[in-house]
């Protein structure tokens, strides 16, 4: 197949790009690199059957012709990421989704929304089923996400309805691995990265709040199932091995080496209680569930952030220039 994937540089979608690639398919990957980075996808520039195309899919995907599949990846998607671009964040989650439903339609070609567990907000129901229709503040600090994403949820549905997409929705889940950035914001980069410099471990809260962290390599095998699937979704994708962030930042610190202490810090507005997904449906309909462990995908993650000392010590160095304590913490 020929398959666009848009935000084909970032995190997730690079992974994708990869396993399309080893498996025959050829890649259209279109990402204006507002958070996606080239590096990520360098590898793979000048392969044949590899297209890069440097585009904003809020302003439209035009020119770039025939595709079989299109995999809708593009949104900011940290928190960090997407509290400093709200606009760029709501766009992409509605009128890059719509620009990327129409391509579908135009090429009669399988459409795959790469939607999150954001959408059940601070959940009421636990662990999280799919018919579970969320528990989100629309105008809270997180709703510029959450929101985008639930809007693109209900414009792939109507274009499934009414001019009969081959559309499916996925959920994604709490998902972490190689190429995450050192400072996105995200509960395993910040633990990696800290226990790396040897800093304090920061914990949101009491440290009581539940993630269940599934590694890349098992949720890019469940999207390119769902590729390859007419199931419509929504299908939730995600590790249901739940951990209190308390006990993750113990493996961290295991799996490092780190005698880094744990810090305490006030809980951010509207952060859940748990998340954990309920996967039955992924089994069924997919005969998709995780294999990597936590204990074996923070390693590689860990050997990763091992492998680019200067991202991970940058991170560190641009935390303490935001305290304004790097005059006397960096050495002379």
């Amino acid at each position: 197949m020929r398959v666009l994937v848009t935000g084909g540089a970032g995190f997730i979608g690079s992974h994708l790009c990869d396993a399309l690639i080893a498996r025959g398919d050829t890649v259209l990957c279109v990402d204006n690199l507002s958070t996606g980075r080239f590096s990520n996808i360098a590898h793979l520039a000048g392969r044949p059957g590899f297209q890069f195309a440097e585009a904003d899919v809020a302003a439209g995907i035009d020119g770039y012709g025939t595709v079989d599949a299109v995999a809708h990846l593009a949104s900011p998607a940290s928190p960090p990421e997407y509290q400093c671009r709200p606009l760029e964040t709501l766009a992409a989650g509605s009128r890059g989704t719509e620009h990327a439903l129409q391509t579908a339609l135009r090429h009669r070609a399988r459409f795959v929304l790469a939607s999150t567990s954001e959408v059940y907000g601070d959940p009421a129901v636990h662990p999280q089923p799919e018919g579970y229709w969320g528990n989100v503040n629309p105008i809270g600090p997180r709703s510029v996400y959450d929101e985008a994403k639930r809007f693109a949820e209900a414009l792939t549905a109507a274009h499934a309805r009414e001019l009969g997409v081959n559309a499916g929705i996925i959920r994604i889940f709490n998902t972490y691995g190689p190429r995450m950035k050192a400072r996105d914001g995200r509960v395993v980069t910040n633990l990696i990265t800290q226990a790396l410099n040897g800093e304090p471990l920061t914990i949101y809260g009491d440290g009581a709040q539940t993630r269940s962290f599934c590694y890349v390599d098992d949720l890019v095998r469940g999207i390119m199932l769902m590729i390859d699937s007419a199931e419509p979704g929504p299908v939730n994708l995600g590790n249901p091995e739940e951990f209190t962030v308390a006990e993750f930042a113990q493996l961290v610190l295991r799996t490092t080496g780190s005698a880094s202490l744990i810090e305490f810090r006030p809980l951010p507005a509207d952060d859940p209680g748990r998340r954990c997904p309920v996967i039955s449906r992924a089994r069924d309909a997919l005969g998709w569930r995780p294999r990597i462990r936590a204990q074996e995908g923070v390693r590689r993650t860990v050997e990763w952030f091992q492998s680019v000392p200067e991202e991970v010590r940058a991170a560190a160095t641009a935390e303490l220039i935001a305290t304004g304590t790097a005059e006397q913490a960096v050495p002379h």
